[in-house]
């Protein structure tokens, strides 16, 4: 049975991707203490790059917040796929977004609103968090933006620290 956070993702009809594997020598999440780490997400869904391009010159803003929000619901697969719930979540602490664009591309704090907007619809008052946005003139295989994050986790009501 889904929880809060699921259950509001549902309500906004939108549906949690499977968590992308990692794609290279890395791991796609770490969690140090009750900080959970996410490695960078790209717009990927059932395997596939949703989006291609540089902004500024092969595609424009709207396309691009599509495609962050499409990370951030990757990001949110991470969590699930870490913590086996959303419900854990305490708090989104930071995103930083990374988007291709051109040198003239000015608009990069709106296109992290894809990612932003959808981690307050889902987590409240909780899903506020700092945030940066830089400009790179490229990202892997071509996607226009990537998005880590890194969350506050509360511990599960059975979780015990046993001390020796």
């Amino acid at each position: 049975m889904p929880g809060l956070y699921e259950t509001r993702l549902i309500e906004l009809g939108m549906t949690m991707p499977e968590a992308p594997i990692a794609a290279a020598n890395y791991i796609p999440f770490k969690l140090c203490g009750n900080v959970l780490y996410l490695a960078g997400q790209v717009p990927r869904l059932n395997g596939k790059s949703a989006y291609l391009g540089i902004l500024g010159r092969d595609i424009g803003l709207e396309d691009a917040q599509k495609a962050a929000r499409i990370c951030g619901l990757n990001v949110l697969s991470q969590i699930k796929a870490a913590l086996g719930d959303l419900d854990r979540v305490s708090s989104v602490i930071r995103l930083v977004g990374y988007v291709a664009s051109t040198p003239d591309f000015r608009e990069l704090h709106l296109v992290m609103n894809g990612a932003s907007d959808l981690m307050v619809e889902i987590f409240g008052e909780a899903g506020k968090h700092a945030r940066t946005s830089v400009g790179v003139a490229a990202l892997p295989q071509g996607v226009p933006v990537e998005v880590e994050a890194t969350i506050e986790i509360r511990h599960s009501r059975s979780f015990r620290r046993i001390s020796a």
